[in-house]
Formats: structure tokens, sequence, C-alpha cells
């Protein structure tokens, strides 16, 4: 099956037709997190806040496997576009093995750390019984997760955008469908409570991850996993992780954000804690779509190196960073125009609804600047620089942040912890883009 169209094809037109479909499985992923809060938020104000609790973790979850398919996903580009075909089989394969691993792991690390991981944040015994009750049965489903993300990378690695959003759609899509039923009952199924929302998420994943082995045996892809591959190759393994730890841990620092931004906000009162949750609950609608533009590009970024195309390489970069910032400026202005109509999806209380519509409409500051870091950080993961890649994610979720709101909220009370979102932003920018801009200056004198 012949690939070169990657480096053929008008880039405008190329990275349309790769993102639109991510962008659109995003679009409705971020919905389906949304619609699963607000049937939560139905249940109670505490079930809610149980979700915020159990989100740190659950984006651990998501980062590992996320970040260990983000390693898959650049490495098989490459070897496609080196045409190596041997060699890219290999690498599907051993990421498929690795990602079973995981998945286990999390399983069991999960669940058993879950009670103590609580307890350093809250005390309230209703809380933890929420909150644990939602864990067990969420994470059960790790494995299935950490398979689905391999075969979403290696779909996405091949350029089958459209297989992909399928895929993702059907599962959130019965995600949204079975969320109300299992909740609230329906039926014969029986009212579950914070446990049928946790039910039905691990029944999507589970969706998306049949029809991707479906679609492998009715429509195969050009990369073919055979079982003489799955013998452990210490090389491919190491490739692998180059990219997928680094990946892995950018997308685990958020976890320990929002952690240490809750120690900071329930100083002043636990209302400011379920304020954060639902902000990344809302800033998943935002961001996801472009989190789609990225995962349109990397894989294009990926071959065109492999390739040795590097002007082609600064060129999709540039496109797709004006098409992030325009989705960041829609968000924008969402957050400025009608802040206290997106927390009220979550919450009935007046008062939180007041100190939430203040959040947002400090955190939107950062929103179109932020386009610049989270664009460039993926076009460093194409390249398979896991490590600079990672360094722009520490320096937004941990480095600058943190300190910033510390420090601004003994000045400025829990205001002081959003303007250090803005804040971040516009230095994580300027960074990243003096990071790729050297990585770049380099590959072209090494083609010349």
């Amino acid at each position: 099956m012949d690939q070169t169209y990657m480096k053929e094809k008008p880039i405008l037109n190329l990275l349309l037709s790769m993102s639109l479909p991510m962008v659109i499985s995003m679009l409705v992923n971020s919905l389906y997190n949304i619609v699963d809060s607000y049937f939560v938020a139905k249940i109670s104000e505490d079930a809610m806040t149980a979700l915020s609790l159990v989100y740190p973790v659950q984006n651990l979850v998501s980062a590992v496997t996320i970040g260990y398919g983000i390693g898959i996903n650049a490495v098989i580009s490459f070897y496609l576009g080196a045409q190596d075909q041997k060699k890219t089989d290999r690498a599907a394969a051993q990421g498929i093995l690795m990602s079973v691993i995981h998945g286990a792991v999390m399983t069991v690390g999960c669940i058993a750390l879950m009670p103590a991981f609580l307890r350093m944040f809250t005390s309230d015994q209703n809380l933890i019984d929420l909150s644990m009750r939602y864990s067990r049965i969420v994470f059960g489903f790790s494995i299935i997760v950490a398979l689905g993300l391999a075969y979403e990378k290696i779909f996405q690695a091949v350029g089958r955008m459209g297989s992909t959003m399928f895929c993702l759609m059907a599962g959130c899509i019965g995600n949204i469908i079975l969320d109300p039923i299992m909740i609230f009952g329906l039926g014969p199924v029986p009212a579950m409570g914070i446990e049928g929302a946790a039910l039905a998420t691990g029944l999507g994943q589970t969706l998306t991850l049949t029809l991707y082995l479906l679609i492998c045996k009715i429509q195969p892809i050009p990369v073919h996993i055979r079982l003489k591959n799955f013998a452990p190759d210490s090389f491919m393994i190491r490739r692998l992780y180059a990219v997928g730890i680094p990946a892995s841990l950018s997308l685990a620092l958020p976890s320990i954000l929002i952690s240490a931004l809750n120690a900071v906000l329930s100083a002043f009162s636990e209302s400011y804690v379920l304020v954060l949750g639902i902000y990344y609950k809302l800033q998943t609608f935002l961001y996801l779509p472009a989190s789609g533009i990225v995962q349109g590009m990397r894989p294009l970024v990926g071959y065109n190196y492999g390739a040795g195309e590097i002007r082609r390489v600064r060129k999709i970069c540039g496109t797709a960073l004006w098409m992030s910032a325009l989705i960041m400026v829609v968000g924008t202005v969402l957050c400025l125009t009608v802040p206290d109509r997106l927390m009220g999806l979550f919450t009935s209380n007046a008062q939180t609804v007041q100190m939430g519509a203040q959040a947002l409409r400090i955190i939107s500051a950062g929103f179109i600047v932020s386009a610049v870091s989270v664009t460039f950080s993926g076009a460093l993961e194409g390249l398979g620089m896991g490590s600079p890649s990672f360094a722009i994610s520490l320096l937004r979720y941990i480095v600058i942040i943190i300190p910033a709101a510390f420090l601004l909220s003994r000045l400025a009370g829990a205001a002081g912890v959003w303007h250090a979102f803005w804040i971040t932003e516009a230095v994580a920018a300027v960074f990243s883009w003096g990071i790729l801009r050297r990585a770049l200056q380099k590959m072209e004198k090494a083609h010349l």
C-alpha cells in the first residue's frame, strides 16, 4: 500500500484530511466527558466532587497509554517514510505487547493505591466511598484502554483517520447512551449510580477496541501484526520508549498539577476544588480538537522526517499552528461571554457558578498563546524528540505554574491560582518556539 501521498499532497489539504476526522472524534469524545459529568452531577454534588478527586489518577492512566501510543505512532511513521516494512511491522507488534503489560500493571496499582491517594485530599468518608466505588470499575478496564490506544495510534500512523474517527465515535456515543441507563436505571437495568457511570465508560472503551480489531480483519492496514513479531525485541522496545516515556510523563504532569492545585485551593474552600474539576472537564472540550490537529500532524511530520523532507516538516508545523490557534479563539470567546452557563452545566449552586465564571474569564487569557506549545510539542514527538517535548510540558505543568499559583494565591487568594495559568502559557510559548526552531535548523543543515 502506497503511503507516498504524505510527502506529495498539498499540505493544507493533507493536514485537513488527516486532522478533521480526528477533530470530529475528539469533539465527540469531549462531549462524552461533559455528558458523563452532567449525569453524575445529577446524582449529587458529592458525586461530582468524587469524580474530580479521581480525575488525576484517570489522567495518569491516559498519560501512560496515550504517551506510549505516541511512541508507537512516531516509530511506525518514521519506518514507513524510510520504506522499511519489516521494522514497521515489528514496531506495531512490540507496541501492542507492551500496552497489555502496561494495562495490567495499572489495573492492580491504581485500585490498590487509590484509598491512600484520596485521603491526601479529603477526610470525608462519603466522598472516599463514592470515589472508590467509581475507581474499582473504571480502572478494571485499563488493559482495554491500553490496547485501544495502541491500535488508535497504529491506525493514525498509516493515515487511516476515518477508521479511527469511526471507532472513537462509536465508543463515545455508546457511552453517552449507556450513561443515563446505567446511572438511573431503565427497564431491566437497575439504577447503579456512580458505578453505572464507570461501567458505561468501560463498555464504551471495549466497543472501540472491538471495532479496531474487526476493521483489521475486514480492511487490512499497511502494517502486518504477526505472531512472530511479538517476541520481545530490546532494540525496538527501547526505540518505542525513547518517545513513549517522555510523552507519558508529559501527559502525566497534569495529574501532579491538579493534585497540587487542589491542595492550594482546598485551603480556601472545597468549592474551588470542584471549580477546578469542572474547568478541566470544559478544557477537554477545547483542547481535544486542537489535539486532533496535532494527532493528524504527528504522522505527517514523522513520515516526512523519515523521507528527508525537512522543509515540508516546517510548513506542516506552521499550518497546524494557525489551525490550533483558531480553535483556541473560539474557546476564549465562549469563556469570556457565557462562563456562567458553562459552569451551570455541572452545578446548580449559585455561589459555585459565580466562582467558576470568574475562574474561566481569567484562565481563558492564555488559551490562544497555548496553541504554540501544544502544537510544537506534538511536532517534536513526531520527530522522535521525546525529551524536548517533555521539557515543554514540564515547564507548563510544574516548573512555572505550581510556584506561581502558590505565590499568587498568597497575594490574591484563589484568583491568583487562575492568573498562574495564562502567565505559564505565555512563557511556555516562547520556550517551545525556540526549541522547535533550533531542532529544525539542525535537521536542515544535516540534510544539505
